[in-house]
């Protein structure tokens, strides 16, 4: 059961992944200049990082640790049971930050940082689908696709 919630949840990733990369515009002032588009990319990444943490607590709650006391705590979780690499936590912790200020202080986005997580740093959202993808295959006895 927790294995096909993860694979929904990982497909819902990739279509978030996907309406951000064809959404995101090539300049920072065209985004600034639309609304539609900011809320676009905004509500994708919030999701893509919800996502991400909801994944992680699907597949933690197979080991014996305590929950985690925070969404970020959910990827130092992840990376301790070796699920994803310990650098990926860390940048993955850095993504709820910009989540929590999504949801709490929607006024006060930067649209900079928007931008720049858009064209440049959804990568790791795709390597903690890798990470997750391989763990899945791994836990079914199967070899992780490289």
């Amino acid at each position: 059961m927790v294995r096909e919630i993860v694979e929904r949840k990982l497909e819902s990733l990739r279509r978030c992944i996907q309406r951000i990369q064809e959404k995101c515009p090539p300049d920072l002032e065209t985004l600034v200049q639309n609304i539609d588009l900011q809320d676009i990319l905004v509500l994708n990444l919030t999701r893509a990082v919800q996502l991400c943490v909801d994944i992680g607590t699907h597949l933690l709650s197979d080991h014996e640790l305590p929950p985690p006391e925070t969404m970020g705590q959910t990827f130092d979780h992840l990376a301790h049971i070796g699920v994803i690499h310990p650098e990926l936590a860390n940048r993955l912790k850095k993504a709820v930050g910009f989540r929590n200020v999504a949801v709490h202080d929607y006024e006060e986005i930067d649209l900079r940082i928007v931008h720049a997580i858009a064209r440049n740093y959804l990568n790791e959202f795709e390597q903690f689908a890798k990470a997750v993808h391989d763990h899945l295959q791994i836990e079914d006895g199967q070899a992780p696709a490289y």
